[in-house]
């Protein structure tokens, strides 16, 4: 289970945790530290949109709610009123994890920072004016391949000098 969230204004996705089976406990630890006042990923943020899924328990939502953000849960049987997390979703089940055989927890980490290397670094955004989320720095030079899991997430941009 991987646990994630979406700034829906800049599109930067922040992987919260993975775990084999998630459970209450857990939830109320992500909640904390995604609402961490110094580094959480919420930090600043007044609202947090999130489906029915039992695992987003009474706790986790007094948890953000003491640090001031509004929790609000999508309406019953509308899976597309959160269409940027099911676009994410979407995205890295068919560009990477659908093409690749897993080997355990630690393998799946692994694959996930790449692509999440590549989602931020890497790859033009529509919704963001075909532009990338926190972008290399770019030289004058040639354009260069480079390649992130074997050859599987390929981008292209001019070498630094």
């Amino acid at each position: 289970m991987v646990l994630f969230a979406v700034e829906l204004r800049s599109r930067k996705v922040e992987i919260a945790g993975i775990i084999p089976q998630a459970d209450g406990q857990w939830m109320k630890q992500m909640g904390r530290n995604l609402s961490d006042p110094l580094n959480g990923f919420l930090s600043g943020k007044r609202y947090v949109i999130h489906d029915r899924d039992p695992l987003f328990t009474r706790e986790f939502g007094q948890i953000l709610k003491a640090v001031g953000i509004q929790v609000v849960k999508t309406p019953k049987r509308s899976p597309n009123l959160n269409a940027y997390a099911e676009r994410f979703v979407w995205s890295i089940k068919h560009e990477c994890l659908n093409r690749m055989i897993i080997f355990g927890e630690r393998h799946l980490r692994h694959v996930i920072g790449e692509y999440m290397c590549h989602y931020h670094c890497e790859l033009p955004h529509q919704g963001l004016g075909n532009r990338m989320i926190d972008p290399f720095a770019q030289g004058q030079s040639e354009i260069v391949a480079h390649e992130r899991l074997g050859g599987l997430l390929k981008s292209y941009r001019r070498q630094v000098a």
